[in-house]
């Protein structure tokens, strides 16, 4: 359910959006309307609309409701236009090419961090490939810490807090429940100079992510290096922590000629330049 009726149209419009990005096979009007608390009616208004515009259609027999790829392609169009993965493509290749496992790149937005760019480097046996596009879950991922790890620890709460913990029945066993627990966590990321999560964002794979920062401290995105724990192991990641830190490294120098990564720092409140590694 959602915490609150929004009040505007604008609101409510996203809210459909956002609830129908997270169902691609489609959501029935009931299922909708319920989930978001809004009446029928007012709800088949807000769907209407949107399907006159082509960011939504209808499925099959039932009727069902889901998104189009317009709204998808507007998102690569935008990234196309800010050079973002052309800089970043070479970079996270190389770091999958050495790693020998998934490397992605999340941007910071706003309150979020957002996957945009990936690179597969597992050849064979299991891979770790999941959807790209989402909000990177702050609380037990290896990105969300390398973000969390270079801001005060009142503006991490502040993040965690909105979005919530990650329980540990949706995501890995070793997830923290407490900010005490993930601060401590935080603190380690610190020292060691880059986070490092095992079983916590999923049961049986583990990660490392180091901060992609803009000149003056603040953090702008993060890259991260996945794969199952069968081969990422703590010392495996050790072992990867001078490559990561190094394509972290080569993504600030390339991204400083990107008006793009100028314009975002405006919005990044209460970094910690103490965190800095």
């Amino acid at each position: 359910m959602s915490n609150a009726l929004p009040a505007s149209t604008a609101e409510r419009v996203m809210r459909v959006i956002e609830t129908l990005a997270e169902q691609p096979e489609g959501m029935s009007l009931a299922e909708l309307s319920a989930e978001l608390e809004l009446p029928r009616s007012g709800c088949h208004r807000l769907l209407a609309d949107l399907q006159r515009c082509g960011y939504v259609r209808q499925l099959g027999e039932r009727g069902d409701y889901a998104l189009t790829t317009k709204l998808p392609a507007l998102g690569l169009s935008f990234f196309g236009g800010t050079g973002i993965v052309d800089i970043a493509t070479p970079v996270i290749e190389r770091l999958a090419e050495v790693s020998g496992e998934l490397v992605r790149l999340a941007l910071v937005d706003g309150d979020r961090l957002t996957f945009v760019a990936k690179a597969q480097g597992a050849r064979a046996g299991l891979r770790y490939d999941p959807d790209m596009g989402i909000d990177v879950r702050l609380s037990c991922s290896a990105g969300g810490h390398a973000w969390l790890m270079t801001v005060s620890e009142e503006r991490a709460t502040e993040l965690v807090a909105r979005q919530g913990f990650g329980s540990t029945r949706e995501f890995g066993p070793n997830a923290p429940t407490t900010f005490k627990a993930l601060m401590s966590l935080l603190e380690e990321d610190r020292r060691r100079g880059f986070s490092m999560i095992v079983e916590q964002y999923a049961p049986g794979m583990a990660a490392i992510a180091a901060p992609v920062r803009r000149r003056g401290g603040e953090t702008i995105g993060v890259i991260t290096v996945a794969g199952p724990l069968m081969r990422l192991t703590p010392q495996r990641m050790q072992e990867l922590g001078d490559s990561l830190r190094a394509a972290a490294a080569e993504l600030e120098m390339v991204g400083a000629t990107l008006p793009f990564f100028a314009r975002r720092a405006l919005h990044q409140p209460g970094f910690a330049t103490a965190a800095a590694t």
